[in-house]
């Protein structure tokens, strides 16, 4: 009968990683290739002389290549857990600056000065926040008649949050839609 290996993987703050690495007693080895704790190759060694040159050394032996000849490295395991963990939060960090959302929001030629003000002051968190703001105006009827005058809304918008962003592109039509996209001023 086969054996079946299953890997088990963890959600960590959204990206999918591997189980942890074998370390000590976990590795089942007979004979290792040995990197020692400054990078140099002390070559291939049974695992019993492995462990020992680790104890001494005062480190952990972790398997960090499971091969025909697994390769193990004497190292502080706990350090590079930690060290291992702040490279990650730091690559997600870069991750949320670099996918910054873009915000939608529907207004109608036919818009109250309330709802307006509204959406004025959330799209305005949005763009100090640093995130990208499209304004859309849906046409219903003969509103499509009238182009102008869902322009002049959008222009009106554009207006209200000019201190926080600068239109990227001006206002076009697109079927019954008419759209923009405001993007945040880069402070300096």
């Amino acid at each position: 009968m086969g054996t079946i290996v299953f890997t088990f993987f963890m959600e960590v703050s959204g990206i999918a990683k591997e189980k942890e690495l074998y370390i000590n007693g976990q590795i089942r080895a007979r004979e290792v290739m040995v990197i020692g704790p400054n990078g140099e190759q002390l070559g291939v060694k049974s695992i019993n002389d492995a462990l020992t040159l680790a104890s001494v050394a005062g480190f952990d032996l972790v398997m960090i290549s499971n091969g025909e000849k697994p390769v193990c490295k004497i190292m502080d395991y706990n350090k590079y857990k930690y060290e291992s963990k702040k490279k990650q939060k730091e690559n997600m960090k870069k991750q949320r600056e670099t996918n910054l959302e873009v915000k939608e929001y529907r207004l109608s030629v036919t818009i109250d000065k309330a709802d307006f003000d509204t959406r004025v002051r959330n799209s305005s968190k949005y763009l100090e926040k640093g995130h990208k703001v499209k304004v859309q105006i849906r046409f219903k009827g003969r509103e499509m008649a009238h182009p102008e005058l869902g322009k002049e809304v959008l222009i009106r918008f554009a207006k209200e949050v000019e201190s926080l962003a600068t239109l990227e592109f001006q206002p076009k039509m697109e079927g019954r839609f008419m759209s923009m996209m405001l993007i945040p001023n880069k402070e300096k």
